[in-house]
């Protein structure tokens, strides 16, 4: 059998659903993109099967890694046709988990798949993932863009990111120094970051009806789309200053507090958190109100305002006041009396 004629092969894959030729042209895009955020760390970029880095200035140097997405929040921001929020969401909350081992970020890949090639969404995202890749110093240096008709709806898709970061050995952050006594600070959030948005669609009935994101409210002081598409915050240059003189690090993402401050705590402490230490952005009392949801539930599945959990020793904060202006003090490391390893006072009122 003759082998079919390269045009023949595109127009048949093109019948399926798959435009190569725009896949072609979309990757030299990527490319120019992507080269934006390298540095001369940078050995081989987006185009090579791998990525290449030249990892430099570490003598005992470990590897810390997280991939995650933005979830159903992307769900909204396609309702608003504001896809680089995402792009810098998908690369923030990545390097947010690596923070909390201490490390420096130094590579991002993405994944991007949907069911036809759409530069106007794709361009966007990958704006927003440059600009908080040049934020950190991390390197975009590649990934996978998808076409999968078929498995995808018009307009849907789907997205998900790694980073690659590094810390020297001795200077994990792993919370095994913390100890009773210990203050617990607190770095607020953004808003709701990428959290619970399957629970704020159904409370607002967003995807049955779009227009309530077009809405201000007075207690924002903006409409609710623009409340709910904020970028989730980095952390990584607050904190990197002062890896030292923390003893653990805690990303407050699914679970809220409750359910990822054990994470990093051993296991005979208990943190004691003063819910009356701060309060919580109004979105929060919104979301509760409008979908009739108890305290327990909504500081399970929210960051109710603290996007950061800091414990220090509590003769280290004077030291980091100053340079963390909006931390919190919510409260201590205690003995732990019984199953419980979040004591939440509760919420005033």
């Amino acid at each position: 059998m003759s082998r079919p004629e390269t045009g023949a092969s595109h127009s048949a894959y093109g019948a399926a659903g798959v435009d190569l030729q725009a896949i072609e042209t979309l990757k030299e895009r990527i490319g120019a993109f992507a080269a934006m955020t390298h540095g001369s760390e940078v050995v081989k970029g987006v185009g090579a099967f791998a990525g290449l880095y030249r990892l430099r200035n570490y003598k005992n140097p470990v590897l810390a890694a997280s991939t995650d997405g933005v979830g159903t929040k992307l769900k909204v921001a396609a309702l608003l046709g504001h896809y680089e929020s995402l792009g810098i969401d998908l690369v923030n909350l990545n390097v947010n988990d690596v923070v909390t081992c201490g490390a420096e970020p130094l590579l991002f890949l993405d994944y991007i798949s949907m069911g036809k090639l759409d530069p106007q969404i794709v361009e966007p995202l990958l704006r927003g993932m440059v600009w908080a890749c040049r934020e950190v110093g991390c390197a975009l240096v590649g990934g996978e863009t998808a076409q999968m008709p078929g498995l995808y709806g018009d307009g849907d898709f789907d997205l998900a990111g790694t980073v690659i970061g590094a810390v020297e050995e001795g200077a994990i952050i792993d919370g095994t120094t913390v100890r009773e006594g210990d203050a617990l600070l607190g770095l607020p959030s953004s808003g709701l970051h990428t959290n619970g948005f399957s629970l704020v669609r159904k409370v607002f009935n967003v995807d049955e009806n779009p227009a309530v994101l077009y809405q201000s409210h007075q207690e924002l002081g903006h409409t609710l789309g623009e409340e709910l598409i904020t970028p989730h915050r980095c952390y990584y240059q607050s904190l990197a200053p002062h890896y030292s003189k923390l003893k653990a690090v805690v990303h407050v993402s699914g679970g809220g507090l409750p359910n990822n401050i054990p994470r990093l705590l051993p296991r005979d402490l208990a943190a004691h958190i003063r819910l009356d230490a701060w309060e919580p952005q109004p979105i929060f009392g919104m979301i509760q109100r409008a979908g009739g949801i108890d305290d327990r539930e909504m500081r399970q599945v929210f960051n109710m305002g603290i996007g950061m959990v800091l414990i220090c020793g509590s003769d280290a904060w004077p030291s980091l006041q100053g340079s963390l202006p909006d931390a919190i003090v919510m409260g201590e490391v205690v003995k732990r009396r019984d199953d419980a390893q979040v004591i939440m006072q509760p919420l005033p009122g």
